[in-house]
């Protein structure tokens, strides 16, 4: 199944990239690795992997100065950004540079399988293609973007993490426990508070009346679920 899937790994921990290489190895991906900055534009840029695991920060160069330079020259594959736990994630600018996901420092390595199982299946070979429509609006995964009446709607990181989920599990009720698992995985310092304030600032870009929402519904004492036809 993964046996063209070529995955580019730019850590400059040896240990973690070693680790990474082999289980993805091991997981039949194809791997080509670098734990230099300023080779690893010129290794993406001439093995066009179809996902780019980046270090956020590598010796003389940022990976978003990196991910910044790639877009500039015209590689759209996926890039997702390894940062360390600490840093707010959902901060990240994700539009000046062009990351698509990240990963949080320390992860486990079947998460992170479990992630690139999921890029491959959504959107490997579907870039550009995979679309979600709901109402007059379009979300689009793969550039974290809604679109509705040709206006472009952008949405952060994590946004785009819980609409996806919800568009995959249309009409499901979804608990708080579950949604935090699948957006935020293992992170332990994430509390219902922060997943309903996320979702607050979602349901404002993609409902007419953020205050009444008609498609990302609350369900008293179980979660969430989303309704296609309010």
């Amino acid at each position: 199944m993964y046996k063209n899937i070529r995955i580019a790994v730019i850590e400059d921990d040896e240990n973690l990239r070693f680790l990474v290489a082999h289980r993805l190895e091991s997981e039949n991906y194809q791997v080509v690795q670098t734990g230099d900055g300023n080779e690893a534009e010129k290794l993406i840029l001439e093995q066009k992997p179809e996902i780019v695991l980046l270090d956020w920060m590598l010796p003389g160069k940022q990976g978003s100065e990196i991910c910044a330079n790639l877009r500039h020259q015209g590689f759209s594959n996926l890039i997702i950004m390894m940062t360390a736990k600490s840093q707010d994630v959902d901060k990240i600018d994700a539009y000046s540079f062009g990351v698509s996901d990240y990963i949080t420092k320390p992860f486990s390595m079947d998460v992170l399988v479990a992630m690139i199982e999921n890029k491959v299946k959504y959107f490997i070979g579907n870039q550009g293609v995979e679309q979600y429509t709901f109402g007059d609006t379009e979300h689009h995964p793969n550039i974290h973007s809604l679109v509705r009446n040709g206006r472009k709607i952008e949405l952060t990181i994590l946004e785009n993490r819980i609409l996806l989920y919800f568009l995959q599990n249309i009409g499901r009720v979804i608990s708080r426990d579950e949604l935090m698992q699948v957006v935020w995985g293992y992170s332990s310092n994430v509390n219902t508070r922060t997943l309903d304030m996320h979702i607050v600032r979602l349901r404002k870009k993609i409902e007419l009346n953020a205050d009444k929402p008609a498609y990302l519904q609350t369900v008293r004492g179980m979660g969430y679920k989303f309704v296609d036809n309010p």
